[in-house]
């Protein structure tokens, strides 16, 4: 077991709250660290590491002249860097915190960029509703106080009691990853699911654990930190289609960050335009009045899909190109010019040569290929077999380090 698990709150205002759960995780056999991140007073109960041991950690002086929304996000930062140190160094079995709704965005926002895995479990007043802002694309465990954190109470000593058990548990039985084979990550649409498919199976036989993401905005970007946690040792990014929901204002948005992990990491990286056809919509009532005249497909009652446009395909296709210039490993672009998905073929309603060939050139044109910067355009549709082999054919040589001469 790490060392200790670290325990957050604004102490200014939660002190009393914060010291009895650390209380019960001591009586449970667990070492704890208390962690002040209040912005305004000093507290009256002592804490392990005190807000300003947290702020000098990014260099902060103090933050009690700021407002409270500055204060608040200068701590949060100062709190992600304090607590990113101490899980590198070993120190950090777990971290459980405690807030209101801005104690919860403070210490969450930290808690985000804790490697996946690491226990990591929030009591707050926030967590019955909406909490996909505070969890992100980590592994956070909400728990809802019922109560407002002011007090200890019948109620309140219940939930922290809860709370810390919930954490003794997970950090004295923190399961071990015992598998030897390496993770691979891929992409995934209903659209692209027989190229991906026959990928996996494939990657499966030689010895991959492939573990495969739904690209609806929040698959991505999880894969992307499971990446950045080290879980992740290769990537084939097969189904890119959350880049054209960011680019057009569809419902599952790539995100402004999309890729710059990948190529941060350094892992081996296969590309390709899975499902770039398209934009995602809800409800066919829900669907943008801009976009009511365009070319739908209503994929089920709950999703809408839409046609990608020439315009928006060379946006879409310079937003890649932007990104993937910015790579120093090797990686791969492979091109399906045959179509992008299940509905961009002949006889199917999203086939439109014409917005698919402005993506390929702009593509073309945009990326600057080099020796490890490599774009291959293929004749065949995306969910063809011969495509699938030419992406594991690619994955193979990058996996064998091999570089190319354009």
């Amino acid at each position: 077991m790490a060392d200790s698990v670290y325990a957050v709150a604004t102490m200014d205002s939660k002190g009393a709250e914060l010291s009895w759960m650390a209380a019960q995780l001591r009586q449970a056999g667990i070492r704890v660290k208390t962690v002040d991140v209040g912005t305004q007073h000093t507290s009256e109960f002592p804490s392990d590491v005190t807000r300003k041991e947290v702020l000098t950690a990014a260099g902060i002086d103090a933050v009690d002249h700021l407002d409270r929304g500055a204060a608040v996000a200068k701590m949060s930062d100062a709190l992600q860097a304090f607590l990113m140190a101490e899980s590198a160094a070993g120190c950090v079995a777990g971290v459980i915190g405690l807030g209101g709704s801005g104690g919860t965005a403070l210490i969450t926002k930290a808690m985000q960029a804790l490697p996946i895995g690491l226990p990591k479990l929030m009591v707050s007043t926030v967590a019955s509703g909406n909490v996909g802002p505070y969890v992100g694309c980590s592994d956070i465990t909400m728990m809802y106080s019922v109560v407002d954190v002011a007090g200890l109470n019948v109620v309140s000593e219940v939930i922290l009691s809860n709370a810390a058990h919930a954490m003794a548990g997970m950090v004295t039985h923190r399961s071990k990853i015992s598998s030897s084979r390496q993770a691979i990550g891929m992409t995934m649409f209903g659209v692209t699911t027989p190229c991906v498919d026959r990928v996996r199976k494939q990657l499966e036989l030689d010895g991959y654990d492939c573990l495969v993401f739904h690209a609806t905005g929040a698959g991505g970007r999880a894969m992307e930190q499971l990446v950045a946690s080290g879980l992740i040792t290769a990537v084939l990014d097969i189904t890119t289609t959350e880049v054209a929901d960011e680019i057009v204002g569809g419902v599952f948005p790539a995100g402004p960050h999309r890729f710059e992990q990948l190529l941060a990491s350094q892992v081996p990286l296969v590309l390709s335009l899975g499902a770039l056809d398209m934009v995602n919509f809800g409800a066919l009532d829900t669907v943008p009045e801009q976009f009511r005249n365009r070319k739908l497909h209503i994929h089920n009652s709950q999703v809408t899909l839409m046609r990608t446009s020439v315009e928006e395909n060379c946006r879409i296709a310079r937003w890649i190109a932007d990104k993937l210039n910015r790579s120093t490993a090797p990686l791969t672009l492979v091109i399906p010019e045959g179509g992008l998905s299940l509905l961009d073929v002949p006889g199917q309603p999203f086939y439109d040569p014409e917005a698919n060939t402005a993506l390929f050139d702009e593509l073309t044109s945009q990326l600057q290929v080099n020796d490890k910067r490599r774009l291959i355009r293929l004749p065949f549709p995306i969910n063809a077999p011969e495509f699938s082999d030419a992406l594991l054919r690619y994955f193979s040589e990058l996996k064998g380090t091999k570089t190319w001469r354009n």
